[in-house]
């Protein structure tokens, strides 16, 4: 799994931000560390719903962050001083939504099945009879219409939040943060 994990991070480096978040959303080590492998969508027998452990992470700490922010990474605020949301409950539960209906890969020699048992050597694969069809809530109030495929949901809902104004003063103050200084400028992060 941590070879697999490292080769995609060294694939994806230098390349665009959009294949990086998809590359990550279905590989399998993620799926399996923040539980989006083996999603399943509602059971109205049961009252299960989709887990939204990944959802939550890839929107918090991946792409977005939790507070709207001013291209140079300052938090915009409301009327009281209060940093404005970037997304509410219901935007995760429509996320944990579309992130559902994907399983580990297939062995060789194995028939494909959202049961597949561990295996990393390659991407996560879709079963879109395990995937919610119905509506969802994304980003800045998107609705994901009904009747989606398990991969044109997960295209349409990455495509959501890389397109999101956050994404380029969240990840560029994260990447200033963990590479060069800890606290920097709004100056800084603005040019970055």
């Amino acid at each position: 799994a941590f070879t697999s994990w490292m080769n995609m991070l060294q694939k994806d480096a230098f390349g665009n931000f959009s294949t990086l978040l998809n590359d990550v959303t279905l590989s399998p080590t993620m799926g399996h560390y923040l539980d989006m492998v083996r999603n399943d969508k509602p059971d109205p027998n049961s009252g299960a719903q989709p887990n939204e452990n990944y959802a939550r992470e890839i929107l918090q700490l991946f792409s977005v962050g939790l507070a709207q922010l001013n291209p140079d990474g300052t938090p915009q605020v409301d009327g009281n001083g209060v940093p404005l949301p970037t997304y509410t409950q219901d935007t995760i539960i429509g996320f944990a939504h579309v992130f559902t209906g994907w399983a580990y890969p297939t062995k060789a020699g194995q028939t494909a099945s959202f049961y597949n048992g561990e295996y990393y050597g390659g991407p996560m694969i879709p079963f879109d009879n395990h995937h919610d069809t119905g509506q969802k809530l994304l980003l800045n109030g998107v609705v994901l219409g009904s009747g989606g495929t398990t991969q044109s949901d997960l295209t349409a809902a990455l495509q959501n939040i890389f397109a999101h104004p956050n994404v380029g003063p969240f990840i560029s103050k994260q990447l200033i943060q963990h590479l060069v200084t800890s606290n920097p400028s709004p100056a800084y992060v603005s040019r970055v």
